[in-house]
């Protein structure tokens, strides 16, 4: 089994920063496939940064060139941070791990507000 805990959401006005952080612990392995998934009000979940194996990162279109997904394999711990926020960011942020997919384990999330 793997637990995931996020921290870092908040509230913040349009064009700030905030920096997500999801540790994890149990039967981790480093090769684990990792991500992060929002979801808005009534709007599906939707990938926005994820490390799917082979050194492949992928980035939602909407995020590409403000978020950044990044793993501290020695914490255990992986990041979403997230610059230039906009409105249309607010969202619930969960992470999650698996050993081969996405979706096999995931964080409670954590709300992101972005509004002045």
């Amino acid at each position: 089994q793997v637990q995931l805990v996020e921290s870092g959401g908040g509230l913040v006005q349009p064009g700030g920063s905030l920096r997500l952080s999801c540790a994890a612990s149990g039967n981790i392995f480093s090769t684990d496939v990792m991500g992060w998934f929002r979801q808005a009000p009534g709007k599906q979940r939707e990938l926005v940064a994820g490390q799917i194996g082979g050194g492949v990162t992928r980035y939602a279109d909407s995020v590409k060139g403000r978020f950044t997904i990044s793993v501290d394999n020695a914490k255990n711990t992986i990041f979403l941070q997230m610059n230039s926020l906009k409105p249309e960011d607010t969202a619930v942020y969960s992470c999650t791990r698996g050993r081969f997919v996405l979706g096999q384990f995931w964080g409670q999330g954590t709300q992101v507000t972005v509004s002045s």
